[in-house]
């Protein structure tokens, strides 16, 4: 059975998140990091995976990618971030250097 992930991406550098679905989600996260040529992501790299959501059909997949392009849950993907940055504050990636 096919799953879709609807994924919720950070650019630390710039601020800026993205917000899409795809049925392979490493894949997806390759060329907005590594392989795409071109557009938003390409520009705002690098990328960190801030969050996921998994669902069995695309079309449930896409209502809720579209919904986090809501003001409503723009909220939430603002929310995301915040986590995401207080964690890093806590833990910062250097102290998990031996």
């Amino acid at each position: 059975m096919c799953m879709f992930s609807v994924y919720v991406l950070y650019s630390a550098g710039s601020g800026k998140t993205y917000t899409g679905y795809t049925s392979d989600l490493n894949r997806r996260l390759l060329e907005h990091n590594v392989t795409g040529t071109k557009g938003f992501s390409r520009r705002y790299r690098p990328w960190v995976l801030i969050h996921e959501e998994q669902y069995a059909s695309k079309a449930e997949a896409m209502l809720r990618e579209r919904f986090y392009k809501s003001g409503q849950g723009r909220e939430e993907v603002r929310r995301f971030v915040d986590s995401f940055l207080s964690d890093r504050v806590r833990y910062p990636p250097e102290a998990e250097k031996d």
